[in-house]
């Protein structure tokens, strides 16, 4: 049985966080070496990923050239007449651009957890919030699923909103409401993409039907873009042309990228 290591450094954080969490908030100096530890796990796991990954094999839309591959229904519902059959999975996989972000997350955060080693106020809630941050951030790059993906953006925010909001400079407060609103207003362009290319998309289920799906991969295939063989790619009526920009500017705002952003 392969070892879900991308399961297990993504989740990794939490588990750490929920220790955290149990411990006295006195135990300030416990509290950062065992964050720092936590974290310099995620860098060896990270290594051995990336010493494990075949370089020969490239993903596009293919499962097949997707490595590290942990996949099992989440949520498997009937709906109504017109939905007909909600599954979303539980998809995690790398490739060849996500394999070395995964290697740039676990090291940039291991050196933030130093880079944090002043802090000293409210500790331990500090270091719980970047848990809780690493996780959401780990799990947006192993993610094949639009709605797990998704999930793992969001996750993000409310970490982000306390830590600028609680240890940021000056005008911290200013910064958190103005951070909260515009990354709110990205994940609502995201949001109503994410939920047109569900119903535009299809993948063949192991019963041999055909259902919506979040899967990434199935998103990609040109075969399910069927609006594409009739409509050039840069007619404004195609209706992923428009998907495409309103998922540019939420990750523009959420990046975030000038002048979406300031």
């Amino acid at each position: 049985m392969q070892l879900p290591i991308l399961s297990l450094i993504t989740f990794l954080p939490i588990l750490g966080m929920i220790i955290i969490l149990a411990l006295p908030k006195s135990q300030t100096k416990v509290i950062k070496k065992f964050t720092l530890l936590i974290t310099g796990i995620q860098v060896i796991l990270a290594v051995f990923i990336m010493a494990n990954y075949n370089y020969a094999m490239g993903g596009i839309f293919d499962e097949a050239t997707f490595q590290f591959i942990e996949k099992w229904r989440w949520i498997d519902i009937d709906g109504f007449s017109w939905l007909g059959k909600i599954k979303i999975d539980y998809f995690l996989g790398i490739d060849g651009i996500s394999a070395p972000l995964v290697l740039l997350t676990a090291i940039v955060t291991f050196i933030a957890t130093i880079s944090s080693w002043n802090i000293n106020k409210s500790i331990k809630g500090y270091f719980a919030l970047f848990l809780l941050l690493d996780t959401g951030m780990m799990g947006v790059f192993v993610s094949l699923d639009f709605f797990l993906f998704f999930i793992f953006w969001e996750v993000m925010l409310l970490p982000m909103y306390f830590l600028i909001g609680v240890w940021g400079g000056p005008r911290r407060e200013y910064a958190a409401i103005k951070f909260f609103i515009y990354t709110f207003l990205g994940s609502v362009f995201i949001l109503i993409v994410m939920i047109g290319l569900y119903f535009s998309t299809t993948e063949v289920l192991a019963d041999g039907t055909r259902a919506f799906t979040f899967n990434l991969l199935a998103m990609m295939d040109p075969n399910n873009a069927t609006e594409t063989g009739i409509l050039s790619p840069l007619n404004p009526s195609n209706l992923r042309l428009i998907a495409y920009i309103a998922l540019f500017a939420g990750f523009a705002i959420k990046i975030p990228m000038f002048p979406f952003h300031t």
